[in-house]
C-alpha cells in the first residue's frame, strides 16, 4: 500500500494533504491532540497523536510501511527535530522510502540588507527558530546521504492563503502599515507549496535546499495597500518603524530585523514548477473572487 506520513498537520500540510492525495493509498498524518486525531480519522487519512516527546507505536508502523515522508513539524524545544529524535530506528527500517520533503523557511538565510540570496547563499540565520530549522535541515540532508534516499529541504517564504491574508487583516481592522525604508520580503500562497510538493515527489531527483517563493519581493505596505484598494477601502495610516517598535512582539520584531529578496530560479526551472500566484496580486485577487474572506 503506497503510503505517505506526514509529520505536523498544520496550516500548510492540510493544504498538501488535499493536493497530494490521489498519488496515495493511505495518508497518516500526526497532530498533538488525541481528539483531534479521531476527528479526522476516516477511509484514506489516518491521524494519529504524536507530540514529538516519545515514539509511537502507530506511527512507527506506518513510516515502515511509507513510501513518502513529509516534516510540517518544527523542531522541539532543544532544537531537535521531533521524528528524528524519536523514531530513528524506525526510519532506518523504512525500507520502501523513496522521498522526504521538509518544510523550512527562508529565514534560515538571515538579513540580507535588501540583497539577493538563493541556495548557494551561505545561511547566516538570526533568530534562535531559523538557526533551529537549518540544523534540522542539515540532519535530514546527513539522514538522505547515509541511506540513499531523495531528501528536499523547502524553504518557504511568508505564507498567505484562505483564513491569512492581508484581505482578511485589512477587513477585520487589525492590518498595520508600518514603513521601515528598504524593508522587503517575498511571499508563498498555500496553494504553490502545496503545488511544488506535489511536483517534488514526481520529480524526486531534484534534492537539497530548494526556495518556495513567489517571483516578487515587495515592501510590507504595498501588500496591504493594494490588499485596501481591492476592497475599496481606504488603506491604514503609515506608521514609521521605529515608533511602531515598543508595540510589536518578539516574533514580529525578529521578522522585521530581516530583509532579503529570495530567488526562485531552482523552484521554477529544475522543479520545472509554474507558479499559481507569481506575487501577491494575483493571490490576493484569487482570495477575493473565491469569497476566501468572512
Amino acid at each position: 500500500m503506497a503510503t505517505l506520513v506526514v509529520i505536523g498537520l498544520g496550516y500548510s500540510a492540510t493544504r498538501i494533504v488535499q493536493e497530494v492525495a490521489g498519488r496515495f493509498e493511505r495518508i497518516v498524518v500526526t497532530v498533538r491532540d488525541p481528539a483531534r486525531a479521531a476527528a479526522l480519522t476516516g477511509d484514506q487519512v489516518v491521524a494519529t497523536p504524536f507530540d514529538g516527546t516519545a515514539a509511537s507505536d502507530r506511527l512507527a508502523a506506518a513510516l515502515r510501511d511509507a513510501v513518502a515522508l513529509l516534516i510540517s513539524a518544527p523542531p522541539r524545544a532543544d532544537g531537535a527535530d521531533p521524528l528524528l529524535a524519536c523514531h530513528s530506528k524506525d526510519l532506518d527500517a523504512a525500507s520502501r522510502l523513496a522521498w522526504v520533503g521538509y518544510l523550512s523557511t527562508v529565514g534560515v538565510y538571515g538579513d540580507a540588507g535588501g540583497g539577493w540570496v538563493d541556495e548557494t547563499t551561505p545561511c547566516r540565520p538570526v533568530s534562535p527558530r531559523s538557526a533551529a530549522r537549518l540544523g534540522v535541515e542539515g540532519a535530514w540532508a546527513e539522514f538522505g546521504a547515509a541511506r540513499g534516499v531523495p531528501v528536499v529541504m523547502m524553504r518557504l517564504s511568508g505564507i498567505y492563503g484562505p483564513g491569512q491574508n492581508a484581505l482578511e487583516q485589512v477587513r477585520s481592522g487589525t492590518a498595520k502599515r508600518i514603513v521601515k525604508p528598504g524593508q522587503v520580503f517575498n511571499r508563498i500562497h498555500v496553494d504553490d507549496i502545496a503545488g511544488a510538493v506535489a511536483a517534488s515527489l514526481a520529480r524526486p531527483n531534484v534534492t537539497g535546499p530548494l526556495n518556495v517563493t513567489d517571483d516578487e519581493p515587495a515592501p510590507p505596505q504595498d501588500v496591504t495597500a493594494f490588499a485596501a484598494d481591492l476592497l475599496g477601502v481606504p488603506p491604514p495610516p503609515e506608521q514609521d518603524w521605529e515608533a511602531a517598535w515598543p508595540t510589536l512582539s518578539p516574533m514580529a520584531r525578529s521578522f522585521w530585523g530581516e530583509s532579503k529578496r529570495v530567488r526562485n530560479a531552482r523552484l521554477r526551472q529544475d522543479l520545472g514548477y509554474q507558479l499559481r500566484y507569481p506575487t501577491y496580486r494575483e493571490g490576493l485577487r484569487a482570495l477575493l473572487a473565491h469569497g476566501y474572506l468572512p
